[in-house]
């Protein structure tokens, strides 16, 4: 029996999405503590303290962002998981490599919030925009593997897996772009980004309200 067959007839996707909840939960928790309260050795009076964390704004806007990216994979990823039934080999590889994405997530906004407002913050927004696009090539991976060894429940859900992969190309596509205008202007792009998840945000709540009220009638 090869190992697709065993997965296939012992396991759902129960482990695997538990494996997964608890990678999600360790990436968020590792995104606060980059959260650094100021010291107190610095702080003399109380405009101090705000003038302190004024200069955090940039850690703390980078915090939020990313916060919000990985909420949305999570609501996205659990999503595709109530469309298919069974796990595969290539499909646990291909949540893996999502999984990278995810967990160097609180590397690029510790970059992020240290140079955004520096005159070298270029390669912190670069890499940052990188690893969204190494997202979206995850997605592909996660939803064409699915198809490919058809692990879905039903034809609606092949379906609704088709859309997310074209959406995964859509984002690779523009997530390089912005990677490579960020070399030029990385502010800008940084502002960009946010405003694009802030839209994707959004999205995932109307989309996840319609179809709440779908299988509620």
């Amino acid at each position: 029996m090869s190992v697709d067959d065993y997965l296939a007839e012992t396991h759902t996707t129960a482990r695997l999405e538990t494996f997964c909840d608890g990678v999600f939960a360790i990436a968020l928790t590792l995104l606060v503590l980059d959260l650094k309260v100021p010291s107190a050795d610095l702080i003399r009076t109380t405009p101090d303290v705000w003038l302190a964390l004024r200069h955090m704004a940039p850690s703390i806007s980078a915090f939020v962002l990313s916060f919000t990216i990985i909420l949305i994979t999570w609501v996205n990823h659990d999503a595709v998981f109530r469309l298919v039934n069974k796990a595969s080999t290539p499909f646990i590889y291909a949540n893996g490599f999502l999984l990278l994405s995810v967990v160097f997530m609180p590397f690029s906004t510790a970059l992020v919030g240290e140079h955004l407002l520096t005159d070298h913050a270029a390669p912190a927004v670069v890499i940052y925009d990188a690893v969204t696009a190494v997202q979206a090539i995850g997605w592909i991976l996660v939803c064409g593997t699915a198809l490919r060894n058809r692990q879905t429940k039903d034809v609606k859900s092949a379906a609704l897996l088709r859309e997310n992969q074209r959406n995964g190309y859509v984002a690779l596509a523009i997530y390089s772009l912005l990677a490579l205008a960020a070399f030029w202007l990385p502010l800008t792009i940084a502002i960009v980004t946010t405003a694009l998840w802030a839209y994707w945000l959004a999205f995932s709540l109307r989309s996840r309200i319609v179809r709440d009220e779908m299988t509620s009638h």
